[in-house]
């Protein structure tokens, strides 16, 4: 297992942002990520227009995740109406 950081952006809309963080934390827990933590860093101002929104909602997760996972979960990611951009990263140790 690695360590990855994922920031997700949501919609702003509370009904919206709830569905779209909790698709996402069933999708993450379905594919075994372990020691997943939850930063919320806000709503901000988009810096360009995405999907007709020009506000997000932040949220960066740390967890601990098999790498061939990572694949089955962006492509759950890109099917969610409630997600309007996401990131996975690596992190280096």
């Amino acid at each position: 297992m690695r360590q990855y950081e994922l920031v997700a952006v949501f919609p702003p809309e509370e009904e919206l942002f709830r569905q779209g963080k909790e698709a996402v934390v069933a999708e993450l827990a379905k594919e075994g990520a372990a020691d997943v933590k939850e930063t919320d860093m806000g709503d901000r101002q988009l810096a360009y227009v995405i999907k007709k929104k020009e506000r997000g909602h932040y949220i960066l997760f740390t967890m601990n995740l098999d790498p061939q996972k990572v694949t089955p979960a962006e492509k759950m990611f890109k099917l969610n109406a409630n997600l309007l951009k996401y990131l996975f990263v690596k992190v280096e140790s």
